[in-house]
């Protein structure tokens, strides 16, 4: 059953679209990535799910209930970006102050406190809030978005300016409470942080949704191959290869035929091909690839309802067209030639 429902959902600030036409459903149980670059929409559709920022347009249905209904917000935990803090509380004394919002037991508010406490690894419980570090303030936020037990969660930018090692406690975490239950909706530019966590995702630009699926169909659906041929003289289109010992020259071609053809090249010039590796295009290279292809006037709107983006999002629009999450690394595996 679907925990959230979002048809035609727009926001329009005078002019400027901000959110055109975003359509989705997120399931119980799971973990949903709204990912794009800075200024694509994510936080305002954030918002609107979570009742802080009233639609233009279309309907968010969280729980059973219009976005903003107080009956969703009781059952929901927020955290956003930029998440200030009470700086001269404790973690204690401030878990306890929205607790005590919430009506939660002051028995089960300290159990529940200490346990995600504990489970972050913070420290110095009685420390003054403005005294700590900017990671671990944040641990303090999301617990903070644990007091009253909630079903639903809505993170924006959960792990921004974090460590890697904070970071990674709280990806942990997040994955943690989808295994228990918990839906989890949050939004990121970082993509490895929806690589590593994300059941589903959709990627935004420009206000408007332009890939969706899991992280395996759109690096299906989207992602190419490039062949990376080497050989021992200079050809047409080829780069010293600096890290190699000796002399050796990189072609990065498209397709077989393209390879044979630098086979030929070389061995006109007197060399030879002495190795070739394929590597899979990277999910930032397809993001960005798929960003480069969204124009500005599609922020306009294209009225399409969802079973037309489905389909469309289902569909390979060449080399590069979804994507989302992935460390800029590409995957590397040997492939034929000779040493």
């Amino acid at each position: 059953m679907a925990t959230i429902r979002v048809e035609g959902l727009r926001k329009t600030y005078g002019d400027f679209p901000a959110v055109v036409g975003s359509d989705f459903t997120v399931e119980g149980g799971e973990i949903f990535g709204i990912v794009g670059p800075n200024g694509a929409g994510k936080t305002t559709t954030l918002k609107m799910l979570a009742g802080l920022v009233e639609p233009s347009g279309g309907t968010a249905e969280v729980a059973g209930y219009d976005a903003g209904d107080p009956e969703m917000r009781r059952n929901l935990g927020f955290l956003p970006e930029e998440s200030p803090l009470y700086e001269d509380m404790t973690p204690r004394s401030y878990l306890q102050f929205f607790a005590d919002l919430y009506d939660v037991p002051r028995e089960a508010a300290r159990e529940r406190t200490e346990s995600t406490l504990d489970r972050l690894e913070l420290e110095h419980r009685e420390r003054r809030l403005g005294d700590m570090s900017k990671g671990m303030k944040r641990k303090v936020a999301i617990a903070r978005s644990l007091v009253n037990d909630p079903d639903l969660l809505i993170y924006d930018e959960p792990a921004s300016g974090l460590d890697p090692l904070t970071t990674n406690y709280v990806l942990e975490f997040t994955r943690e409470l989808a295994d228990r239950g918990k839906t989890v909706v949050f939004s990121a530019h970082n993509l490895y942080h929806v690589e590593s966590v994300c059941d589903r995702i959709v990627i935004m630009n420009r206000g408007e949704i332009i890939a969706r699926g899991t992280v395996p169909e759109i690096r299906e659906a989207y992602g190419t191959t490039r062949y990376h041929v080497f050989t021992t003289v200079p050809v047409a289109g080829a780069d010293r290869d600096e890290r190699a010992e000796g002399e050796r020259y990189r072609a990065v071609v498209d397709d077989m035929d393209a390879v044979e053809e630098v086979r030929e090249r070389a061995a006109a010039a007197g060399g030879e091909v002495v190795d070739i590796r394929t590597r899979e295009q990277s999910l930032e290279d397809i993001f960005l690839d798929l960003a480069a292809e969204t124009p500005p006037e599609a922020a306009a709107g294209r009225g399409r309802g969802p079973a037309e983006r489905d389909a469309e999002a289902a569909e390979p629009r060449g080399a590069s067209t979804g994507s989302v999450a992935g460390t800029g690394e590409e995957r590397e595996r040997s492939g034929g030639g000779t040493r």
